[in-house]
């Protein structure tokens, strides 16, 4: 039987808002190009988006569509990355929720790390579900009704799910086996029927670069003022109830 190996004649979307995390949506990008897929970045907004460097702001990505313009059925799978702020935008979005359920009603591939499996939580399709997460949510799978493992990577049915960057090259190449099969997946069975406990610190990986990270230059230090005093006077302008006639 023919194996497919490339993902040449697929379309695959990548779901992300503003402070993903780069490595998390960078590194699967190249790999799925370099696998001849045409990838699309969608987003809550045109133009282009910022990602970061665990808090440290990066560079940025363009946009392809925004959530209005995609359409589910245009794509063969779906990529979620994570970051702290990313997927915490997008959870909050009712266009991004129907846009993920679509993906899993269809049992289309879908790939999420990080904090991305979030958006899974809030769009009610963990539940019985076996994956993993950034440790730090791994709470909030837990009581959306998911079995969660403390593995670098965990595949369940149509989901293949990741830890962090740590996780990064198995996750790519679990995410690429996923996004390169031809028939719709089976969901599989779970791999046990308790979560693994929580974590008893939090990862070296982020405390120690934390710690190494530089102090904020002064032009960032004006942006953050300017971003607030704009967001203060958007509010301040903001009509409040009309009076009764």
């Amino acid at each position: 039987m023919f194996e497919r190996t490339t993902l040449e004649g697929r379309r695959v979307a990548v779901l992300a808002a503003d402070g993903f995390e780069k490595i998390e949506l960078t590194l699967p990008l190249k790999a799925l190009q370099a696998k001849g897929a045409q990838v699309d970045i969608i987003s809550l907004r045109p133009g282009s988006i910022r990602g970061v460097n665990l808090q440290e702001p990066a560079s940025r990505i363009k946009v392809t569509r925004t959530l209005d313009e995609a359409d589910p059925a245009d794509y063969d799978a779906l990529l979620i990355p994570g970051g702290f702020m990313s997927p915490d935008l997008l959870r909050q979005s009712a266009a991004a929720r129907d846009f993920v359920r679509a993906f899993d009603a269809a049992r289309k591939p879908i790939a999420s790390i990080c904090h991305g499996p979030w958006l899974l939580a809030s769009a009610g399709l963990t539940q019985g579900r076996t994956m993993t997460s950034w440790p730090g949510v791994r709470d909030d799978m837990v009581n959306a009704g998911a079995t969660w493992l403390d593995q670098e990577v965990v595949r369940d049915g149509n989901w293949v799910t990741s830890r962090g960057p740590q996780d990064m090259r198995p996750f790519v190449k679990s995410m690429t086996a996923l996004f390169t099969e031809q028939a719709p997946v089976i969901k599989s069975t779970a791999y046990s029927l308790f979560s693994d406990p929580q974590r008893q610190s939090p990862p070296a990986l982020v405390t120690t670069a934390m710690r190494l990270l530089p102090k904020p230059s002064l032009r960032t230090l004006v942006g953050v003022a300017v971003v607030g005093a704009g967001i203060m006077a958007a509010t301040r302008r903001k009509p409040g109830p009309s009076a009764p006639q």
